[in-house]
């Protein structure tokens, strides 16, 4: 299936893109809802609960609009997703400099912040090419894994041969 996937993306790219959209506002649209309810449930006042907060209504903001208009271009797409991910990005930052006394190893999700804040400006800064780029790493890395997947069958299936053929003990 990743195969097939990798195929259709390359071959048929506006329809990976409106796939992308509507995959792009499930998840921004549930990501949202996650974030306002935690954002809403803790009690306790400070900065951590209105980053939850503002995250939580621009995730639902973006994944409304992305749900709504899937016809959008991928310059717009690709803006939602680059400002969802500045603001994402800068969001776990904080929280990783905030946390950093109450976990261990919150470099993670500080390393984590940053990935997600480059993947924003590079898009920002380079929409079309970015549109372009997300739809050959997507097609790639499917059909990368694809084959992977393929390769690892045919070498079980032969392993289970081998096992089964073997003399019991």
């Amino acid at each position: 299936m990743a195969i097939l996937f990798g195929i259709i993306a390359i071959l048929w790219p506006e329809i990976t893109v409106l796939s992308l959209a509507l995959l792009f506002g499930a998840y921004t649209l549930i990501d949202g809802i996650a974030a306002l309810s935690t954002g809403f449930g803790n009690r306790t006042p400070g900065a951590d609960r209105m980053y939850m907060i503002i995250l939580g209504i621009l995730g639902v903001v973006a994944g409304i609009l992305a749900l709504a208009w899937p016809q959008i271009t991928v310059i717009v797409l690709l803006v939602i997703i680059a400002v969802w991910a500045i603001v994402a990005g800068a969001t776990q930052i904080a929280a990783a400099v905030r946390l950093r006394r109450v976990i261990r190893n919150e470099w993670f999700l500080a390393l984590s912040g940053v990935v997600v804040l480059v993947l924003g400006f590079l898009l920002i800064m380079q929409p079309a090419e970015g549109a372009i780029a997300l739809i050959v790493a997507i097609a790639t890395f499917a059909l990368a894994w694809g084959i992977v997947l393929v390769v690892l069958g045919f070498r079980l299936r032969a392993l289970g041969r081998t096992v089964s053929a073997a003399p019991l003990a």
